[in-house]
Protein backbone atom coordinates (compact mmCIF):
# COMPACT_ATOMS: atom_id res chain seq x y z
CA UNK A 1 0.00 0.00 0.00
CA UNK A 2 1.55 3.26 -1.05
CA UNK A 3 1.66 5.96 1.56
CA UNK A 4 -0.85 8.90 0.48
CA UNK A 5 -2.49 11.16 2.88
CA UNK A 6 -0.08 11.47 5.78
CA UNK A 7 2.97 11.13 2.83
CA UNK A 8 0.98 14.69 1.47
CA UNK A 9 0.82 16.11 5.08
CA UNK A 10 4.44 16.33 5.50
CA UNK A 11 5.30 16.67 2.39
CA UNK A 12 3.18 20.40 2.33
CA UNK A 13 4.66 21.14 5.66
CA UNK A 14 7.90 21.29 4.26
CA UNK A 15 6.63 23.45 1.30
CA UNK A 16 6.06 26.26 4.12
CA UNK A 17 9.77 26.29 4.17
CA UNK A 18 10.20 26.48 0.22
CA UNK A 19 10.03 30.08 -0.64
CA UNK A 20 12.97 31.20 1.75
CA UNK A 21 14.92 28.29 0.69
CA UNK A 22 14.92 29.03 -2.77
CA UNK A 23 15.74 32.76 -2.82
CA UNK A 24 19.34 31.28 -1.57
CA UNK A 25 19.23 28.56 -4.41
CA UNK A 26 20.69 28.94 -7.86
CA UNK A 27 17.86 28.97 -10.45
CA UNK A 28 18.41 25.81 -12.31
CA UNK A 29 18.34 24.20 -8.64
CA UNK A 30 15.04 25.80 -7.50
CA UNK A 31 13.55 25.02 -10.57
CA UNK A 32 14.01 21.35 -10.74
CA UNK A 33 12.82 21.52 -7.49
CA UNK A 34 9.32 23.03 -7.80
CA UNK A 35 8.67 21.36 -10.81
CA UNK A 36 9.47 18.20 -8.75
CA UNK A 37 7.02 19.54 -6.27
CA UNK A 38 4.50 20.19 -8.94
CA UNK A 39 4.87 16.98 -10.54
CA UNK A 40 4.46 14.79 -6.88
CA UNK A 41 1.34 17.13 -6.12
CA UNK A 42 -0.19 15.48 -9.98
CA UNK A 43 0.72 12.04 -8.51
CA UNK A 44 3.84 11.93 -11.24
CA UNK A 45 5.80 10.09 -8.87
CA UNK A 46 8.92 8.90 -11.50
CA UNK A 47 8.43 12.49 -12.72
CA UNK A 48 9.21 13.90 -9.30
CA UNK A 49 11.54 11.26 -8.32
CA UNK A 50 13.67 12.71 -12.00
CA UNK A 51 13.37 16.32 -10.96
CA UNK A 52 14.23 16.04 -7.19
CA UNK A 53 17.48 14.22 -8.29
CA UNK A 54 18.52 16.74 -10.40
CA UNK A 55 18.15 19.25 -7.71
CA UNK A 56 20.27 16.98 -5.83
CA UNK A 57 23.03 16.80 -8.27
CA UNK A 58 23.12 20.59 -8.67
CA UNK A 59 23.16 21.16 -4.88
CA UNK A 60 24.52 18.21 -3.39
CA UNK A 61 23.62 20.24 0.44
CA UNK A 62 19.99 21.19 -0.65
CA UNK A 63 18.53 19.06 1.76
CA UNK A 64 14.91 19.82 1.48
CA UNK A 65 15.56 17.56 -2.54
CA UNK A 66 16.95 15.12 -0.87
CA UNK A 67 13.79 15.14 1.94
CA UNK A 68 11.40 15.32 -1.36
CA UNK A 69 13.48 12.77 -2.92
CA UNK A 70 13.07 10.42 -0.24
CA UNK A 71 9.07 10.62 0.00
CA UNK A 72 8.66 10.43 -3.84
CA UNK A 73 11.03 7.19 -3.88
CA UNK A 74 9.41 5.88 -0.67
CA UNK A 75 5.60 6.98 -3.14
CA UNK A 76 7.24 4.39 -5.33
CA UNK A 77 8.05 0.99 -2.81
CA UNK A 78 5.09 -1.58 -1.98
CA UNK A 79 5.40 -2.78 1.78
CA UNK A 80 5.79 -6.70 1.40
CA UNK A 81 7.01 -7.07 -2.14
CA UNK A 82 10.44 -8.34 -2.54
CA UNK A 83 11.51 -7.93 -6.24
CA UNK A 84 14.65 -5.70 -6.81
CA UNK A 85 12.83 -2.97 -8.26
CA UNK A 86 10.72 -2.32 -5.11
CA UNK A 87 13.74 -2.83 -2.70
CA UNK A 88 15.75 -0.48 -5.02
CA UNK A 89 12.73 2.03 -4.00
CA UNK A 90 13.32 1.51 -0.58
CA UNK A 91 17.18 1.59 -0.48
CA UNK A 92 17.02 4.75 -2.01
CA UNK A 93 14.46 5.96 0.22
CA UNK A 94 16.78 5.15 3.06
CA UNK A 95 19.95 6.54 1.60
CA UNK A 96 18.15 9.91 1.22
CA UNK A 97 16.93 9.86 4.41
CA UNK A 98 20.46 9.19 5.84
CA UNK A 99 22.30 12.08 4.25
CA UNK A 100 18.87 14.35 6.07
CA UNK A 101 19.87 12.52 8.90
CA UNK A 102 23.86 12.53 8.86
CA UNK A 103 24.27 15.78 7.91
CA UNK A 104 23.58 18.89 10.26
CA UNK A 105 19.33 19.30 9.58
CA UNK A 106 17.26 20.57 12.25
CA UNK A 107 15.71 18.03 14.92
CA UNK A 108 12.08 18.03 12.94
CA UNK A 109 14.16 16.53 9.18
CA UNK A 110 15.87 14.50 11.38
CA UNK A 111 13.41 13.08 13.27
CA UNK A 112 11.28 12.44 9.78
CA UNK A 113 14.29 11.06 8.28
CA UNK A 114 14.69 8.41 11.35
CA UNK A 115 10.98 7.66 10.96
CA UNK A 116 11.07 7.30 7.81
CA UNK A 117 14.10 5.01 8.29
CA UNK A 118 12.10 2.97 10.68
CA UNK A 119 8.91 2.77 8.21
CA UNK A 120 11.20 1.28 5.14
CA UNK A 121 13.18 -1.49 7.71
CA UNK A 122 10.08 -2.25 9.27
CA UNK A 123 8.32 -3.16 5.79
CA UNK A 124 11.12 -4.97 4.96
CA UNK A 125 10.97 -7.15 8.19
CA UNK A 126 14.34 -6.26 9.15
CA UNK A 127 12.79 -5.23 12.63
CA UNK A 128 16.66 -5.03 14.38
CA UNK A 129 17.23 -1.66 12.38
CA UNK A 130 13.77 -0.57 12.65
CA UNK A 131 13.69 -0.17 15.98
CA UNK A 132 17.12 1.54 16.13
CA UNK A 133 15.33 4.38 14.29
CA UNK A 134 12.20 4.72 15.78
CA UNK A 135 14.50 5.12 19.33
CA UNK A 136 16.24 8.04 17.22
CA UNK A 137 13.14 9.67 16.30
CA UNK A 138 11.84 8.96 19.82
CA UNK A 139 14.64 10.39 21.43
CA UNK A 140 14.62 13.44 19.16
CA UNK A 141 10.84 13.93 20.35
CA UNK A 142 10.10 11.85 23.52
CA UNK A 143 6.49 13.66 23.05
CA UNK A 144 5.85 12.20 19.56
CA UNK A 145 3.63 9.32 20.16
CA UNK A 146 4.22 7.19 16.89
CA UNK A 147 7.54 6.12 17.42
CA UNK A 148 5.95 4.08 20.33
CA UNK A 149 3.10 3.00 18.24
CA UNK A 150 5.26 1.75 15.54
CA UNK A 151 7.96 0.17 17.80
CA UNK A 152 4.04 -1.74 19.75
CA UNK A 153 3.54 -3.09 16.34
CA UNK A 154 6.68 -4.08 14.95
CA UNK A 155 6.58 -6.17 18.62
CA UNK A 156 3.23 -7.56 18.27
CA UNK A 157 4.07 -8.61 14.48
CA UNK A 158 6.37 -10.60 15.83
CA UNK A 159 4.79 -12.50 18.42
CA UNK A 160 2.65 -12.99 16.16
CA UNK A 161 3.76 -14.37 13.38
CA UNK A 162 5.72 -17.00 14.83
CA UNK A 163 2.45 -18.02 17.83
CA UNK A 164 0.63 -18.23 13.86
CA UNK A 165 3.34 -20.49 12.25
CA UNK A 166 2.98 -22.80 15.30
CA UNK A 167 -0.49 -22.88 15.73
CA UNK A 168 -0.24 -23.93 11.83
CA UNK A 169 2.06 -26.65 12.61
CA UNK A 170 -0.43 -27.95 15.48
CA UNK A 171 -3.99 -28.02 13.71
CA UNK A 172 -5.34 -25.63 15.75
CA UNK A 173 -8.35 -24.16 14.78
CA UNK A 174 -9.05 -20.19 15.37
CA UNK A 175 -11.12 -20.68 18.09
CA UNK A 176 -8.63 -22.60 20.23
CA UNK A 177 -5.90 -21.61 22.46
CA UNK A 178 -2.64 -23.54 23.36
CA UNK A 179 -3.35 -25.60 25.94
CA UNK A 180 -1.33 -27.33 28.56
CA UNK A 181 -2.87 -30.71 29.09
CA UNK A 182 -1.67 -31.67 25.91
CA UNK A 183 2.22 -32.44 26.02
CA UNK A 184 3.32 -31.45 22.14
CA UNK A 185 0.97 -28.17 23.06
CA UNK A 186 2.76 -27.14 26.18
CA UNK A 187 6.02 -27.90 24.71
CA UNK A 188 5.12 -25.58 21.95
CA UNK A 189 3.82 -22.86 24.27
CA UNK A 190 6.95 -22.76 26.50
CA UNK A 191 8.92 -22.51 23.47
CA UNK A 192 7.09 -19.28 22.24
CA UNK A 193 6.68 -17.84 25.75
CA UNK A 194 10.42 -17.88 26.17
CA UNK A 195 11.56 -16.49 22.95
CA UNK A 196 8.13 -14.25 22.58
CA UNK A 197 7.04 -13.02 26.01
CA UNK A 198 9.91 -10.56 25.80
CA UNK A 199 8.06 -9.06 22.53
CA UNK A 200 4.43 -9.16 23.92
CA UNK A 201 5.84 -7.37 27.55
CA UNK A 202 7.40 -4.72 25.26
CA UNK A 203 4.88 -3.94 22.74
CA UNK A 204 2.49 -3.19 25.54
CA UNK A 205 4.97 -1.31 26.99
CA UNK A 206 5.18 0.99 23.93
CA UNK A 207 1.63 0.92 23.16
CA UNK A 208 0.85 2.28 26.70
CA UNK A 209 2.97 5.36 26.09
CA UNK A 210 2.10 6.04 23.14
CA UNK A 211 -1.36 6.18 24.34
CA UNK A 212 -0.65 8.37 27.50
CA UNK A 213 1.38 10.65 25.08
CA UNK A 214 -1.92 10.91 22.97
CA UNK A 215 -4.80 10.06 24.84
CA UNK A 216 -7.21 9.00 22.00
CA UNK A 217 -4.71 7.17 19.96
CA UNK A 218 -7.16 4.45 18.58
CA UNK A 219 -4.74 2.49 16.37
CA UNK A 220 -2.24 1.97 19.51
CA UNK A 221 -5.80 0.47 21.31
CA UNK A 222 -6.66 -1.39 18.70
CA UNK A 223 -3.34 -3.05 18.44
CA UNK A 224 -3.14 -3.10 22.66
CA UNK A 225 -5.99 -5.10 22.40
CA UNK A 226 -4.43 -7.65 19.71
CA UNK A 227 -1.01 -7.67 21.99
CA UNK A 228 -2.80 -8.70 25.09
CA UNK A 229 -4.48 -11.58 23.10
CA UNK A 230 -1.03 -12.93 22.30
CA UNK A 231 0.19 -12.78 25.86
CA UNK A 232 -3.29 -14.73 26.83
CA UNK A 233 -2.27 -17.19 24.67
CA UNK A 234 0.96 -17.53 26.03
CA UNK A 235 -0.25 -18.26 29.60
CA UNK A 236 -1.57 -21.64 28.28
CA UNK A 237 -0.64 -22.99 32.00
CA UNK A 238 -2.26 -20.21 33.76
CA UNK A 239 -5.88 -19.66 33.39
CA UNK A 240 -6.19 -17.23 35.38
CA UNK A 241 -3.71 -15.12 34.12
CA UNK A 242 -5.07 -16.14 30.52
CA UNK A 243 -8.36 -14.87 31.65
CA UNK A 244 -7.09 -11.33 32.99
CA UNK A 245 -5.57 -11.03 29.53
CA UNK A 246 -8.75 -11.58 28.31
CA UNK A 247 -10.10 -9.11 30.65
CA UNK A 248 -7.79 -6.65 29.68
CA UNK A 249 -7.88 -6.86 25.55
CA UNK A 250 -12.05 -6.59 26.17
CA UNK A 251 -11.59 -3.40 27.75
CA UNK A 252 -9.04 -1.88 25.02
CA UNK A 253 -11.58 -2.77 22.52
CA UNK A 254 -14.36 -1.33 24.49
CA UNK A 255 -12.19 1.83 24.26
CA UNK A 256 -10.97 1.62 20.87
CA UNK A 257 -14.77 2.17 20.22
CA UNK A 258 -16.07 4.20 22.12
CA UNK A 259 -12.93 6.66 20.64
CA UNK A 260 -13.63 6.50 17.31
CA UNK A 261 -17.36 6.62 17.68
CA UNK A 262 -16.25 9.83 19.59
CA UNK A 263 -14.74 11.11 16.39
CA UNK A 264 -17.35 9.86 14.33
CA UNK A 265 -14.76 7.31 12.55
CA UNK A 266 -15.60 3.94 10.79
CA UNK A 267 -15.07 0.89 12.63
CA UNK A 268 -12.21 -0.80 10.72
CA UNK A 269 -8.75 -2.78 11.83
CA UNK A 270 -5.93 -0.62 12.95
CA UNK A 271 -3.86 0.99 10.33
CA UNK A 272 -0.12 0.19 9.89
CA UNK A 273 2.39 2.49 11.21
CA UNK A 274 3.00 5.22 8.48
CA UNK A 275 6.74 6.64 7.72
CA UNK A 276 6.00 10.16 9.19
Amino acid sequence: MKPTSIVLTVLAMFLLLLPSYVQTQSATSAGELQLGVDSYRNSHYEDAVRHFEKAVDLDRANRQARLYLATACLSQYIPGVDTPDNIRWGEEAIDQYHHVLDEGSGPTEKRNSAKGIGYVYLNMKRFEDAAHYYQIASDLDPKDPEPFYSLGVMDWTQSYQSRMEARTRLGLRPQENLDARNKDQQQVCDELRAKDMSFVEQGIDSLKKAIELRPDYDDAMAYLNLTYREKADLECDDPAARAQDLKTADHWVDKTLAVKKAKGKTISPPTAPSHQ
